[in-house]
């Protein structure tokens, strides 16, 4: 496979997302996050997408156009509408907004609607711990997984993260999908021709599956059975119900290229510890936590894997399947 390093394939997913109508800050801050997303070994959530985001622009279903703006405002809460565009600077608007807003008022909820695809959670929230506040991301998408007792897709996959700053070293960060796993896995398998696990999704006809692409028309399975299928309640419910945008019943498969603007929601919530018990109390106790996690062999900090592999693929580049690096250049040809 071609080994790319990261500015290059910055370059290319950027250029094959102008070409397809994404305005310059969408189209640079999309790749980037995609690229992101590469390096810490996420393939499902990185440039593997510039082809169906790139579809998406052209056929209508993200507007290649949008800027996104603030709609609503009052002391810790915000509301930004991203205009049907790519997810990417509306969320960047949000966390910039709600980081802001922690400072002055101890916590901030900034809310994204009319949004779409928004990527790895987890990344939006790098800046948050860089001011030294807690972060918690979550967003809803596509209708994939049914409720509690149902066969019928009713939520999203629903991810949620999470991120600690600590005193020394990298942020305590947690990311994690409400499905059994990723749907963007089910689409690299069914990309590379590879079964998946029972466990992992049903058939149209609510029967379990091994294969990638049956799964991806029918439903994801929630982790943890009907709890996990009450976690996305939640999220869906706080993402859309505060925020006025759709269900994840009500947008189009992401996985399409006909259908619907997706106009799904995500939001943000920022917390400053110094509002709190103060920040060293806050570091301290996550330096108390964390010790102790780490007295056990074998234990290792959520997000400590993602973080090695970026640092490698910042010097070494990533390994990218050939076909997908034809696509992307033709694409920004």
């Amino acid at each position: 496979m071609p080994r790319l390093n990261l500015d290059e394939l910055i370059d290319l997913a950027t250029r094959a997302l102008s070409r397809a109508g994404a305005n310059p800050v969408m189209a640079e801050a999309t790749a980037r996050a995609l690229v992101a997303a590469d390096a810490q070994g996420l393939a499902s959530h990185g440039v593997s997408r510039v082809p169906q985001y790139a579809t998406h622009l052209r056929n209508g279903r993200a507007n290649g156009a949008a800027v996104p703006a603030i709609v609503r405002s009052r002391g810790g809460a915000v509301l930004i509408d991203a205009g049907s565009g790519l997810a990417f600077p509306a969320c960047a608007l949000a966390v910039t907004e709600a980081i802001q807003r922690a400072r002055q008022n101890g916590v901030a909820y900034a809310a994204v609607t009319n949004s779409h695809h928004f990527g790895v959670a987890a990344d939006h929230l790098a800046p948050v711990a860089a001011a030294g506040m807690v972060g918690v991301a979550m967003g809803n998408s596509p209708a994939a997984m049914p409720a509690a007792g149902g066969t019928r897709p009713i939520f999203g996959t629903n991810p949620i993260a999470a991120i600690f700053p600590q005193r020394q070293g990298d942020p305590i960060s947690i990311d994690l999908s409400l499905s059994a796993v990723a749907r963007g896995k089910l689409m690299v398998a069914a990309r590379e021709k590879k079964t998946i696990p029972f466990g992992w999704a049903l058939d149209k006809a609510g029967i379990p599956t091994t294969d990638p692409a049956a799964g991806l028309e029918g439903s994801m399975l929630p982790m943890g059975g009907s709890k996990g299928a009450m976690l996305a309640l939640i999220v869906e419910l706080l993402v859309t119900a505060l925020s006025g945008a759709a269900f994840g019943f009500e947008a189009s498969s992401f996985f399409v290229d006909e259908g619907n603007q997706p106009r799904i929601g995500q939001a943000f919530l920022v917390i400053d510890p110094d509002a709190l018990g103060g920040q060293e109390t806050y570091l301290s106790r996550v330096a108390t936590l964390v010790a102790t996690m780490r007295e056990e062999p074998g234990v290792r900090l959520p997000g400590s894997r993602r973080q090695a592999l970026a640092l490698r693929a910042a010097v070494d580049g990533v390994e990218l399947p050939a076909p997908l690096v034809a696509e992307l250049r033709r694409l920004g040809s």
